[in-house]
């Protein structure tokens, strides 16, 4: 029952925070790319690398997974491992990540109940650790535009089963800036504003725009 004398000014409990989350990256490598025909595979790249860049500022734990790497599927996309030089990459043989113990031993070691999770294919290496993992009690937030499927259709009817499954679908710019979340917070703020002004298309360019005609802090 709604109580007026409870409400305040305090974020939901449900937000995504550098302390509560973790980023799990699946299958970002060649093969699973040529594959991938539900959007532009070069957008799909720049929203990857912008969601592992916004992890980095935040120091939010990152987990990074392949499948098959030498006998099929190939390294890690390049752009992708730049951003964690020094991560180990936890190669397997199962479609669903969440079958590989070292995979889920590196999730468990962060000690974070909510994952944010992209991956190739949406409709494979992307649904079936998303639902077993909501199985097991996570909460689940699926980024989709760094996220591939085979067609729109494969990639779209894998967001809606993971819904239904109780996940969140989000977007690589809605993770920064809920990570953010105040723009008075100074320590993060340079970092986030260079993320978005690389990888946040026209609002990179108002951020330019804005802090070449207003001033160097122009904020969001």
């Amino acid at each position: 029952m709604f109580d007026a004398n409870q409400v305040s000014a305090t974020p939901s409990p449900d937000l995504l925070t550098p302390d509560n989350a973790v980023v799990l990256f699946v299958d970002h490598q060649p093969q699973m790319f040529f594959g991938t025909g539900s959007g532009d595979r070069t957008a799909i790249i720049n929203a990857t690398v912008g969601l592992a860049k916004a992890a980095r500022a935040f120091d939010v734990p990152v987990v990074l997974t392949t499948v098959a790497a030498e006998s099929f599927s190939g390294p890690l996309l390049p752009q992708l491992a730049a951003v964690f030089p020094d991560a180990e990459v936890l190669d397997r043989t199962s479609m669903n990540a969440w079958e590989d113990q070292a995979v889920v031993d590196a999730v468990k070691a962060t000690g974070r109940g909510k994952v944010v999770i992209a991956g190739l294919w949406t409709e494979v290496c992307l649904v079936l650790p998303v639902l077993s993992m909501l199985a097991q009690g996570y909460e689940v937030y699926v980024v989709t535009d760094a996220s591939g499927g085979v067609s729109p259709q494969a990639h779209e009817h894998a967001v809606q089963r993971m819904t239904q499954g109780g996940a969140v679908p989000v977007t690589w710019v809605q993770v920064l800036l809920e990570l953010q979340r105040d723009w008075a917070r100074a320590e993060t703020y340079g970092a986030v504003m260079e993320v978005v002004k690389e990888h946040a298309g026209a609002y990179g360019l108002g951020v330019v725009y804005a802090q070449t005609v207003i001033g160097a802090h122009a904020a969001g």
